[in-house]
């Protein structure tokens, strides 16, 4: 697997790269013109991390994000803001269709160079964790990223200033941190490749029984090293890591299925109902049952 770091390179005459995709986070294309793009390799579908700051809009799709710590479910309409250099993966189930935008203003670029533009910077710190945008802000705002592959040239970077004017804007109702820590991963680390291989491993078989040595046997490190650069590199303990993928796996099946609550936990790789209980409640702050109901009740409230 090549290592996690993506060297992202904005096309010739821009100062930014804009992708998008309309099936699969493998198969992307850069924009450059309304009637022009060009395929890249895409690294959304793998934990990874780069320099610029990115803003994705998933027009279509489903499954779990991954932003720093942060483990959870997305959907059509999902709007996410990410900072530099904070650790992402993009886990669909299906196909999916979105548009990224990724940008690198650090503070001796020209953009700060503007005085109106100083709003953003505290926008730029927020990022540093990730910040799901909702509400009224997120219509706005992904309304204006679809005009982004319409334009060209000095209209479509004028947008680009609208957006993060928008966003500096926004009322803090409409804008949610999903990383609880700030990550600032080095450029070249030793560890890179070996940490996307454990997460991809997790992901992958989180389902069934997963040991210590099974990772430690793929990533070829010592338990002290494995412990130390995965609470690093994801900001959880794997045993963590992986029983936040399970209980997000659970609610999916909360919501779309009428299994029984043994069941579910079984599936999801929990041995035990009753420490799946404990775990569920601790994370979800309610139990199974009524995250259920209140799912529902809020799926009915959206008809």
């Amino acid at each position: 697997m090549r290592g996690i770091r993506e060297k992202i390179l904005p096309p010739g005459g821009h100062s930014f790269r804009l992708i998008k995709w309309d099936r699969s986070l493998d198969e992307v294309e850069s924009v450059i013109a309304p009637d022009r793009s060009i395929r890249i390799a895409g690294s959304g579908n793998r934990w990874h991390f780069h320099t610029e700051m990115e803003l994705t809009l998933f027009l279509r799709g489903q499954g779990t994000k991954f932003v720093g710590d942060h483990i959870g479910p997305f959907a059509d309409g999902d709007l996410v803001l990410l900072g530099e250099r904070l650790p992402h993966y993009w886990h669909t189930k299906g196909p999916s269709e979105g548009i990224s935008v990724q940008f690198h203003f650090p503070q001796d670029h020209p953009f700060w160079g503007f005085p109106e533009n100083s709003p953003a910077e505290r926008l730029f710190q927020l990022a540093g964790h990730g910040m799901s945008i909702s509400g009224k802000t997120a219509q706005v705002i992904s309304s204006l990223m679809q005009e982004l592959a319409k334009n060209a040239g000095a209209a479509q970077l004028g947008i680009l200033l609208i957006i993060l004017a928008r966003l500096s804007e926004a009322p803090a109702r409409d804008l949610k941190r999903l990383s609880e820590r700030g990550f600032n991963l080095p450029n070249e680390s030793p560890y890179q490749d070996a940490m996307a291989r454990a997460v991809r491993h997790l992901v992958a078989n989180f389902r069934e029984e997963i040991k210590l040595e099974d990772l430690l046997s793929l990533t070829r490190m010592t338990r002290p090293t494995f412990a130390r650069q995965f609470k690093k590199h994801s900001g959880h303990s794997y045993s963590g890591f992986l029983n936040r993928l399970r209980v997000q796996a659970a609610c999916r099946e909360l919501e779309n299925s009428e299994r029984g609550i043994l069941d579910i936990s079984l599936a999801c790789g929990f041995p035990h109902v009753s420490f799946f209980n404990r775990l569920f409640r601790r994370e979800m702050k309610c139990n199974p049952t009524e995250y259920r109901l209140k799912s529902r009740s809020r799926k009915k409230g959206r008809k």
